[in-house]
């Protein structure tokens, strides 16, 4: 519990930090395009299963809160994708939306994907939003959350 209040409460410290900063820090079209192939390299990496890459695009501390209400940790995921417990077969990136308030962004969107979980079919449309941090001149994300379109 201790945990899931932490990554609440993180998550709010950096979305709050992003909303103080003057909002025309978002209008950089190289910064936002950097953040759009990230995210387009995140989903490929996935497919992939690619272990390496999506070890340097999630941030060490990255935390996310799952549908059941369970803090998921970048070992966490690296570890499902790497047993492939966790399979991303395909996806198709809908519409993305970056906004960059200095060295903290918010990404947001929607995808269609083929997913299988544990054995069972997951397929379908989400909408996500990911909190990402420039650390030591790269992007990375730091806080995810998504859920089903019905």
């Amino acid at each position: 519990m201790n945990k899931l209040i932490a990554s609440i409460l993180s998550t709010c410290v950096l979305t709050g930090t992003a909303f103080a900063v003057p909002p025309d820090l978002s209008k950089d079209p190289a910064v936002v395009g950097a953040i759009e192939r990230l995210e387009q390299d995140m989903g490929d990496a996935m497919v992939r299963v690619d272990i390496d890459r999506l070890n340097q695009i999630y941030a060490d501390d990255f935390a996310s809160l799952g549908s059941a209400g369970k803090v998921i940790t970048k070992k966490d995921l690296l570890a499902d994708f790497a047993s492939f417990r966790e399979r991303l077969v395909s996806y198709e990136m809908g519409r993305m939306d970056v906004q960059v308030y200095g060295d903290v962004a918010l990404a947001y969107g929607s995808v269609c994907e083929k997913r299988v979980h544990d054995g069972k079919d997951r397929s379908g449309k989400f909408v996500w939003m990911d909190v990402l941090n420039k650390r030591d001149g790269k992007w990375v994300v730091v806080r995810s959350t998504g859920a089903r379109v019905t």
